[in-house]
């Protein structure tokens, strides 16, 4: 059976941040993921996830200046030692939110840098967070993301994603494989799911053109949930969208995997 993890920053937004993780707890969701931790307390969220009998599937690392348009830092010249900082900033509360998956974003195209130079500086810095973390369990994700949704994100394309995993070679650096964005990029989502999937260590979806839950859109979710299955995918699917009309009348196609509903 798949497991499932509410996205708090997109789902249950009827409500406060903090007020979500009890709302995905009564839904029947067993875990929960969502963009950064960094606002709250590590303890805080601790508790909110033990109150709720919650596991923490995912998170990102600090992403740069949200407001002032970065989108990650992985990839950026000069950033490298903020980029370490974040590194170990998101350690610490994995640590204490016993949580095993980390996204790293890989930030914007530079301006200054050509494209060959900038991928080294992210193989560089990828490499290096997997060294941190070897011979533990826990796993940094990378997420090619499509370019209408983020114009100019470094990672769009998940072939190039999948080399690049391939090229660092290491246990503790995955493919994060979001449904979303790979049927934005190609048109279809099947063929690289089944090719991606022995190197894929979380999955998310979400239903395009509007990013609404699967059943409201082009996606056909239930062949890609079946072939989950059938492969016995065993990470956590979450569930990155925004629903169609309010977050629980979202959750038809999920009730099978839902405790209650």
């Amino acid at each position: 059976m798949l497991k499932l993890a509410a996205n708090l920053s997109f789902l249950f937004t009827e409500q406060d941040f903090l007020g979500r993780f009890a709302a995905a707890a009564d839904a029947g969701f067993t875990a929960a993921e969502y963009l950064f931790p960094y606002e709250y307390e590590k303890e805080t969220l601790k508790s909110l996830l033990s109150d709720h009998n919650l596991s923490q599937a995912l998170f990102n690392l600090f992403p740069g200046d949200w407001e002032k348009g970065e989108r990650g830092i992985a990839s950026l010249e000069n950033r490298t030692d903020a980029f370490k900082a974040s590194v170990h900033q998101a350690l610490e509360y994995a640590d204490v939110l016993e949580c095993k998956k980390l996204h790293i974003m890989s930030g914007l195209k530079s301006e200054t840098l050509a494209p060959p130079a900038q991928r080294e500086t992210y193989l560089q810095n990828l490499n290096w967070a997997a060294e941190q973390v070897a011979g533990s369990d826990i796993v940094f994700t990378i997420e090619p993301i499509n370019s209408v949704d983020m114009p100019g994100y470094f990672l769009s394309d998940f072939d190039d994603a999948a080399n690049i995993v391939e090229e660092i070679g290491s246990s503790n650096l995955r493919l994060q494989f979001d449904f979303y964005h790979c049927q934005r990029i190609y048109g279809e989502v099947l063929p690289r799911l089944k090719k991606y999937l022995p190197i894929t260590a979380h999955i998310q979806l979400a239903s395009p053109p509007h990013r609404n839950e699967p059943g409201v859109g082009d996606l056909d979710y239930l062949q890609l949930l079946s072939y989950l299955e059938e492969a016995s995918y065993d990470g956590y699917v979450g569930c990155e969208y925004k629903p169609a009309t309010t977050t629980l009348n979202s959750f038809n196609w999920a009730e099978k995997y839902l405790k209650t509903v």
